[in-house]
């Protein structure tokens, strides 16, 4: 045990410490190259000038770029492509909308952007993003809001996921099937758990209409909260509010604590060693928002320590995730591969955004759906 905390100490300490690698650790390491992808000199076959481009930064999340062209296909002047992220900065020049996925869009490879009009996330995240080089080239850049794409719905319910799969004990059940064992583990149930919900907006809303059918009992906080007569109905879903500066003393009154925040500079590892610390012994702590937003080291700790009871992550430090990752030894360690967003309904309802907001590009329309952050 002792040898495996030394190797993943060794691990942590390789890294950069900067906030902005905190922040930018998310993008992808040693990825093949997949022949699904559209290789560089295959790229913008279409001869007419009069065609609005939209690029997609692979590899992963193969159907957003999928369900996006089939929506797409119906307008022969809209054409979507996707290269690896590699070769982006090869093909960049020749798009006029960029979706970033999980790339690093830095100031080099957006100065090559020439045509470039808009830089979106299929999503919500644009920590990889340089906004300020966007805005000094003219660009926009926009998300697509969680709320009414089935996002928000989506995350919520693997939130839920993965508090039960650690409170029903996933990993050991399938060792009990394995060694054909019956009636173990002895698992527990959400009724009556307190949740402490870090960072109440859109997802941690849907979180919290579904925490209530279980008897749970939500804690939530976020920097500011709406006045009691407007938005009633998401905050009366919560037993208790509070600001950013009572995560600590929330964090100590929960059993399960679900981060649901947004990454940037201000949140890079809010959850470290001293909120961890302040978790009640064999609470479990649930991440469905960004790997960037807890301590590595602090979370590896306190699990080898018993202190925290449990780790349910859908979003890690690096990604693709190390499946030999000393922190996987763990049986009480949940991980899955950042599908918390992906299902059926919610891509399909980015693609159509996507698509329209290349349509109204295309016709000169006000662009809607996104919400623009510059």
């Amino acid at each position: 045990m002792a040898i495996m905390h030394k190797i993943a100490k060794a691990a942590f300490r390789n890294r950069k410490s900067s906030v902005d690698f905190i922040i930018y650790s998310l993008q992808a390491r040693s990825i093949s190259r997949q022949s699904t992808l559209i290789k560089p000199e295959r790229m913008v076959e279409k001869d007419d000038t009069n065609v609005t481009r939209v690029l997609f930064c692979g590899p992963h999340f193969p159907d957003s770029f999928n369900f996006t062209r089939e929506y797409c296909t119906q307008f022969p002047y809209i054409q979507v492509d996707s290269v690896h992220h590699c070769d982006v900065p090869e093909v960049i020049e020749k798009y006029h909308i960029c979706v970033v996925m999980m790339m690093k869009l830095d100031s080099n490879v957006i100065s090559r952007a020439s045509k470039m009009k808009l830089i979106m996330q299929y999503g919500v995240g644009l920590e990889g993003v340089d906004i300020d080089a966007a805005t000094k080239h003219g660009i926009k850049v926009a998300r697509i809001p969680s709320e009414g794409t089935g996002n928000a719905a989506s995350c919520s319910e693997m939130a839920i996921y993965l508090m039960l799969g650690l409170l029903k004990k996933q990993n050991e059940m399938q060792l009990s099937v394995r060694n054909r064992l019956l009636g173990e583990p002895t698992g527990d149930t959400l009724l009556g758990k307190t949740v402490f919900i870090l960072g109440y907006g859109n997802i941690g809303i849907e979180l919290a209409k579904r925490l209530k059918p279980f008897g749970s009992i939500v804690i939530a906080t976020k920097r500011s909260w709406p006045d009691s007569t407007i938005d009633s109905d998401s905050s009366n879903l919560v037993d208790e509010k509070g600001s950013h500066e009572d995560i600590y003393t929330f964090a100590g009154k929960a059993d399960i604590v679900a981060v649901c925040l947004r990454l940037n500079k201000e949140t890079a590892e809010v959850v470290n060693k001293k909120f961890i610390s302040s978790m009640r012994k064999g609470a479990l702590l649930v991440n469905i928002s960004r790997g960037g937003l807890i301590n590595y080291e602090a979370a590896y700790q306190n699990l080898e320590s018993g202190h925290l009871g449990g780790l349910g992550i859908d979003v890690a430090w690096s990604e693709p995730f190390d499946p030999n990752d000393p922190i996987l030894k763990f049986k009480n360690v949940i991980i899955t591969p950042h599908v918390a967003g992906v299902t059926e309904h919610s891509y399909r309802t980015m693609a159509k955004v996507t698509g329209d907001v290349a349509l109204q590009m295309h016709k000169g329309l006000p662009l809607t759906g996104i919400e623009f952050v510059n």
